[in-house]
């Protein structure tokens, strides 16, 4: 795990002061530490029962397609909204200042899924828990949440727990 940490920079005062910055570019581009991040990542859920992967927009994209192609997965995005070209089922959510909603195409998934849903930070757990409800909109069921970096102190894995859904997360990180 000490290769993915210390793989990922720290930007200091980005983007307003007095916030620490985990910027997971350095990790992707650290051949090495990338596959550490996927083969634990699909050790501890390849026998778990998934059917799909859900990446959310837009780092969740890169970790959560290989995971799903290393799987055999298909990958589903959770995109921002208005950015999906077909139906989709839409899920607002809170951010510090104002609000963002989240979208997935109605034909994504159906009851009979167990979805993994995948980014690379948790914090405080507003995009993730939005993922959860959508997909549970759509009848499938979150089996578990996937992330590189947890920021325990933002509480944002706790709520996911509270849910009853399993979560993973490979490094943590004090502070914001």
């Amino acid at each position: 795990m000490d290769k993915i940490k210390n793989a990922i920079r720290t930007i200091p005062d980005f983007p307003i002061e007095g916030i620490m910055f985990r910027d997971v570019t350095t990790l992707y581009s650290n051949p090495e530490a990338m596959k550490e991040v996927i083969d634990l990542t699909c050790d501890y859920w390849k026998n778990k029962g998934i059917t799909c992967v859900a990446g959310i927009e837009a780092r969740g994209f890169i970790t959560g397609s290989i995971i799903a192609n290393t799987l055999s997965l298909p990958f589903i995005p959770i995109r921002k909204k208005g950015k999906l070209p077909h139906d989709t089922l839409s899920q607002e959510y809170q951010l510090e200042y104002g609000t963002a909603t989240i979208e997935i195409h109605t034909d994504a998934m159906n009851k009979n899924d167990n979805v993994l849903i995948v980014d690379d930070l948790i914090a405080t757990g507003g995009t993730a828990v939005a993922s959860i409800e959508l997909i549970h909109k759509l009848d499938a069921k979150v089996s578990g949440c996937t992330f590189i970096i947890d920021l325990p102190e933002l509480g944002g894995k706790k709520k996911i727990e509270d849910k009853g859904i399993e979560v993973q997360s490979l490094c943590d990180f004090e502070g914001h």
